[in-house]
């Protein structure tokens, strides 16, 4: 080829084979992302044919985390944060320890060293949010209770991963590694001061998102919807949502899924958070896609013919041990059986997370290339068996409704009620936000008919270019000769258009000041109050922008203004007619 396409190859092969092996999985009834993650065996160098560039199609597979977990901010409020923290955080990290004990114990009896076995641990004890995201989605639980405890638990173990990942350096040498020139990061001081620094910098982030990010990205959001340009409105989510992520990372050493989450937080306080999540899915369905083919690519497949014990036993700390610990724990703080068994079925994987933990291991001597390998199979193995954990889920609770009806039906209702009433309530404050936005387009389409013929989308950008007045009973609110710069739409009041001595009332449902913007000339009449008026005004900037991309709304207003102009004209006839006919009868009385 004439020059490098290493990228263009990547995404091509990326596409075209996960493609390929995600319809051959569906026609064999298994999910698509185990055909994309066997399309990543093929595309990686461990298989026979082309080989793609790991490394390229790791980057890739990062905007996919991004823009996934975007989305899932854009529907995941703070208030759903807060409201689950109960069971999340004291979960999350109790399972954290007990699966990285776990670990710890496996790698032992296999006569590994603590530090090494610390890491092991970690990466065991962390699940994938992607492939849980997949799996909610499958099955329409994203917004159930189950659904929003496990992302809120998943996201405490992001946080704690993130810490987790800081913290390796600094321990490295305690735990066995090493942490020479070539390796280890600068020196940071004691280790209570890189906890410290790191705990204010994710406390920093928090803080900023939390307080700046709402003030900011909404107005940016509205900034460029007012331009009426659909791809700079597509340009500017993405920017927000990539320039957010890595500037969370570059600024306070949290991940990329974690900071672009928030990012989605903060736009999803936006009225237009449901147009930005429509606009941004499409790549986020065909990135998220390069993840499971980029982990496909790392596998090595000889691993599960030369260690295939150890794949099971790591495979089966994934799905049964990790499972077990969190419904445990999910019993013991008083939640119920049916809640424990979702969220088990949900960290029955590892993936994202548990690569770099693996990787910045082995940088530090604390992970061995076989060790990489086998977190890698059992990465791919559970992944593909994570449906069936959520078959086995309910299989099980069916089992102990039979089994132990009341307790299985009554135990931890309680604190489940209170959780569900929490999520309903932010859920309702959330839909009684949109129902007023899609009352105000309602109402404003059935003031004005002249916009029925206009999309949804349009017409939501269209309030936002109007600017809101009021006048007084009295108040002139345009002057004849005036430089006509803005169209009114009357909301409610009355006011009177005064043209030539004549005057003509004017409603709710009508407009004015429509010829000088289409002819450029000066206000030929005054218009004035008669009550309380409100209006909705349209800058000549914003209705030329507009009705350009409208050419019916435009021929409408163009065809009310020529039928205007013809009675003004009407008008004036009978008035010169009218004076006319007064100078001659002066004139007779004169003669007379």
């Amino acid at each position: 080829m004439p020059h490098d396409v290493n990228l263009i190859a990547t995404i091509a092969v990326g596409f075209v084979l996960a493609s390929i092996f995600g319809y051959l999985a569906d026609r064999l009834r298994l999910p698509a992302l185990v055909g994309y993650l066997v399309a990543g065996v093929f595309a990686g160098p461990f298989t026979p044919g082309h080989i793609a560039d790991p490394a390229m199609a790791g980057q890739l597979a990062e905007i996919g985390v991004i823009l996934l977990m975007f989305g899932v901010g854009l529907h995941f409020s703070a208030s759903d944060l807060l409201a689950v923290r109960g069971i999340a955080i004291a979960g999350a990290v109790g399972q954290i320890l007990l699966a990285t004990l776990m670990g710890m114990a496996l790698t032992h009896f296999w006569g590994w060293d603590f530090g090494h076995g610390v890491v092991f641990g970690l990466c065991i004890s962390v699940a994938s949010t992607v492939v849980l995201l997949k799996a909610l989605e499958e099955r329409n639980l994203v917004q159930t209770t189950m659904g929003r405890v496990a992302v809120g638990w998943l996201i405490v173990e992001d946080l704690a991963m993130v810490l987790a990942l800081v913290l390796l350096p600094a321990f490295a040498t305690a735990l066995g590694g090493h942490a020479d020139a070539a390796h280890a990061a600068p020196d940071q001081g004691p280790v209570w001061l890189v906890l410290l620094l790191t705990l204010a910098k994710v406390a920093g982030f928090v803080l900023i998102a939390a307080l700046v990010g709402p003030r900011v990205v909404p107005g940016i959001l509205i900034r460029v919807a007012k331009t009426g340009s659909r791809e700079l409105f597509t340009l500017s989510v993405l920017a927000l949502a990539l320039g957010i992520a890595f500037g969370s990372a570059a600024a306070f050493g949290v991940s990329f899924a974690l900071g672009a989450f928030f990012a989605g937080v903060i736009m999803g306080e936006s009225q237009l958070s449901h147009r930005a999540a429509a606009n941004s899915l499409p790549l986020q369905d065909a990135f998220s896609v390069l993840f499971f083919v980029s982990i496909g690519m790392l596998f090595d497949p000889t691993v599960i013919v030369d260690k295939p014990l150890e794949v099971l036993a790591i495979v089966f700390l994934i799905v049964v041990g990790k499972p077990i610990a969190a419904f445990l724990i999910v019993l013991l703080l008083r939640f119920p059986v049916r809640l424990g068994l979702g969220v088990s079925a949900s960290l029955a994987q590892i993936g994202e997370f548990s690569f770099i933990l693996a990787g910045l291991g082995a940088t530090y001597g604390l992970m061995t290339n076989e060790g990489q390998s086998l977190i890698l199979a059992a990465a791919i193995l559970s992944i593909t068996v994570n449906p069936l954990a959520f078959m086995a889920a309910d299989a099980v609770g069916k089992w102990a409704g039979r089994r132990f009806p009341d307790w299985a039906e009554n135990f931890g209702k309680t604190k489940e009620r209170a959780l569900a009433a929490e999520l309903r309530r932010i859920r309702s404050e959330t839909e009684k936000r949109e129902h007023e936005q899609a009352r105000k387009i309602t109402e404003f389409v059935e003031t004005f008919p002249l916009f029925k013929a206009v999309n949804a989308e349009d017409q939501e950008e269209l309030l936002l270019l109007f600017v809101p007045r009021t006048a007084s009973p009295g108040e002139r609110v345009v002057r004849v000769g005036e430089k006509g710069d803005a169209m009114y739409f009357v909301v409610s009041g009355t006011v009177t258009v005064n043209v030539n001595g004549t005057g003509v009332e004017l409603k709710a449902g009508s407009f004015f000041g429509e010829m000088s913007l289409l002819t450029g000339a000066p206000r030929t009449a005054d218009v004035t109050a008669v009550d309380y008026c409100n209006f909705l005004v349209l800058s000549q900037r914003d209705f030329r922008q507009f009705t350009s991309r409208h050419p019916a709304v435009r021929e409408a207003v163009q065809a009310m203004a020529e039928e205007r102009l013809a009675m003004n004209r009407a008008a004036a006839t009978v008035v010169d007619h009218h004076s006319d006919e007064q100078l001659d009868s002066g004139a007779s009385t004169a003669d007379r």
